[in-house]
């Protein structure tokens, strides 16, 4: 725990990058690299200004580029430090290479990724390109809608991450704009109960360990390499059973309760949304309002997306007769990555539903209420026809023909 601490009120007014800030601090971080980029900065902008008034005892490494931050965490992980930091959009993209080295080099590492369009053309706003560009690189990925969430996921990143049945890095994701730059009431742990529940860090296989010399980054070829990602791999999937331990322990402490896959209204839903980030907020809205017209609606979130709860999505939409995947990034010549994962979840069981995959909130585009109603409504013609009735796609005229959404 750092020796300083800060007195925090029962309500906090954060925002997303803060409530990132914060939880670094809280966890006592050794080693924070990193390189500034829209919309992240301000989670290292806020770190780095608690650094410089005494209240965080780690080091704060600013690099040339984000694959220098990444690099600087590796390393600074593999000597046996607590290590995180943040970034977005082409800051990922530039640290892809060094997030495979992270995970297969076992080294526990979080990210703070604020989710932002990957250009050409050039946007700084929000949408899950670059979420979706970490999903081979075998990171465990949470996901949060809101700033208390951000703040909660970061916090329970660590505890993952570093855990003896996983020791993998973790990647907190939350929406660029919509929640980090958003500020809502965060009800926070104070630093003692914040650090407690993430314990003291306990490296494995230190380079600074001289009594147990250890290589790191070693060249594999066939002999090995197969055996060390199938263990690899092997880890990343069992790590879901860790998740759903830590959210309990982390339940016991906050009284605020996360599953691995979120759902509203499922209990009796005929039609269903799935989608990510803060649209599972706006969704719900948008399903009371269907009950009220009589339709069955209801809304599913991943809140983990690796290793992906196959089985619990599944279950989840069991009794669906027609689903909307939402995927806010645009598809590289296929379906979207969201609505492959749901297909590919019910293809082995008895549920057949309806699938639809819509395309929406590119580069920060907004998705409104009444327009998640107007899906509801037409997913409702799909369940009742039990087919297809037709693409569907919005078009409103607020800056000439705007596309809100199209079907793939």
């Amino acid at each position: 725990m750092n020796s300083k601490q800060m007195e925090l009120n029962t309500v906090e007014v954060w925002d997303g990058n803060m409530a990132n800030a914060q939880a670094l601090r809280q966890a006592a971080v050794d080693v924070v690299a990193a390189y500034p980029i829209t919309p992240s900065t301000a989670t290292v902008e806020n770190y780095a200004s608690m650094h410089a008034n005494g209240y965080v005892d780690g080091e704060v490494i600013m690099v040339e580029s984000e694959h220098a931050a990444m690099s600087g965490c590796v390393g600074a992980g593999a000597a046996g430090g607590r290590v995180a930091t943040a970034t977005s959009s082409q800051g990922l993209a530039l640290m892809i290479e060094v997030l495979y080295q992270a995970s297969g080099m076992r080294i526990p590492v979080v990210l703070c990724l604020v989710n932002r369009a990957l250009a050409a053309p050039l946007n700084v706003n929000g949408d899950h390109s670059d979420l979706y560009l970490t999903r081979d690189s075998g990171w465990v990925s949470l996901d949060s809608f809101s700033p208390q969430e951000a703040y909660d996921m970061t916090l329970m990143s660590f505890k993952i991450s570093e855990h003896e049945k996983v020791r993998l890095p973790v990647i907190s994701n939350q929406d660029g704009f919509m929640t980090s730059h958003t500020a809502q009431n965060v009800r926070p742990l104070s630093d003692e109960v914040a650090y407690n529940f993430i314990g003291d860090y306990k490296p494995l296989n230190a380079m600074l360990d001289f009594s147990k010399p250890v290589t790191h980054g070693v060249q594999t070829e066939h002999d090995w390499h197969f055996e060390h990602k199938a263990k690899q791999h092997a880890a990343l999937m069992a790590s879901k059973e860790v998740v759903k331990e830590v959210f309990e322990e982390f339940e016991k402490v906050s009284g605020r309760k996360y599953n691995i896959v979120e759902s509203y209204g499922m209990e009796d839903a005929e039609v269903a949304i799935v989608c990510l980030g803060t649209t599972y907020e706006s969704a719900i809205l948008a399903v009371d309002k269907l009950k009220e017209e009589g339709i069955k609606a209801g809304v599913v979130a991943p809140r983990l997306f690796r290793p992906f709860p196959l089985v619990e999505i599944a279950q989840t939409l069991q009794n669906a007769k027609a689903v909307a995947c939402m995927d806010r990034s645009a598809p590289g010549g296929t379906v979207g990555a969201l609505y492959n994962e749901v297909a590919g979840a019910l293809f082995n069981t008895s549920a057949r539903p309806v699938l639809r995959n819509l395309i929406y909130g590119l580069g920060g585009r907004d998705m409104t209420i009444n327009e998640l109603c107007d899906i509801y409504r037409d997913l409702n013609k799909d369940a009742k026809a039990g087919k297809l009735t037709g693409k569907i796609q919005k078009l409103t005229g607020v800056r000439g023909p705007e596309l809100s959404f199209y079907e793939l």
